[in-house]
């Protein structure tokens, strides 16, 4: 079975992000704590890596993970533009529970699946996790679960379900909040005639929230009743991150 890390302790701390540095190094897969639910990562820029997190999760291309950073700088790096609106929901929430999708830069030299020219981004309120991206740069990272599972709150859930297609498992104690990520679709923002953010997935940060910043700009509240779809680009298992959670 895949080594357990309980970074709790200092020196499983040391010996684990090692551990995790060189995994993601060699194209492997690690689980990992987010502020959200616990996540399953990749190497953003590996193609043959990503493929892995999705098979591990039972999900194909049409599902691609969503990516954390460490940081604006390395948000400015991924994606085509940042409008000011979406600069103002980034000093708001970030680090924190927002995924937000735009427009990826055309440059970039990656495969994430089949995200028609986006990416949905996060940067988690998680100290361990902000040091290892600051580390190895962005990673693709999808919930902790296998599809049609919940998400993992815990590493045991984590590793019961995920076992030894996982390089190494960090373990910092039950998650924050255990709650997914909002995740909102701010394509529209990038040269859209009607720009418009709409919210694909409630969860950690409220819609009176993101108003709150927004004003107009986020789409009316839906009737109670109404389903709002998800986008190709991102993963819509309980914690996206996407994100990842």
């Amino acid at each position: 079975m895949s080594p357990v890390y309980d970074c709790r302790d200092e020196s499983q701390l040391r010996s684990g992000m090692r551990h995790a540095r060189q995994a993601i190094g060699r194209g492997e897969l690690v689980v990992l704590p987010t502020d959200t639910v616990y996540g399953i990562a990749a190497d953003a820029f590996n193609a043959r890596a990503v493929a892995g997190l999705l098979e591990a999760k039972g999900r194909g291309r049409q599902q691609p993970p969503p990516v954390l950073v460490p940081g604006v700088a390395t948000l400015r790096a991924l994606v085509a533009e940042i409008p000011p609106a979406v600069d103002d929901l980034v000093r708001e929430f970030w680090p924190g529970g927002l995924t937000i999708v735009l427009p990826a830069q055309p440059s970039l030299s990656w495969d994430l699946g089949d995200t028609h020219g986006t990416v949905a981004v996060r940067m988690p309120a998680q100290k361990l996790t902000l040091e290892l991206l600051e580390e190895t740069g962005p990673l693709a990272v999808s919930s902790a679960n296998l599809t049609g599972m919940a998400a993992a709150v815990d590493i045991d859930s984590a590793r019961d379900m995920l076992r030894d297609t996982v390089a190494a498992y960090l373990d910092a104690g039950p998650s924050e909040t255990g709650v997914a990520s909002t995740i909102v679709d701010a394509t529209t923002l990038v040269g859209g005639a009607e720009p418009q953010v709409r919210v694909l997935r409630e969860g950690a940060i409220s819609r009176e929230r993101l108003r709150a910043v927004l004003g107009d700009l986020l789409e009316p509240d839906p009737d109670d009743d109404a389903v709002t779809p998800l986008v190709p680009s991102v993963d819509p298992s309980p914690d996206s991150e996407a994100p990842g959670p």
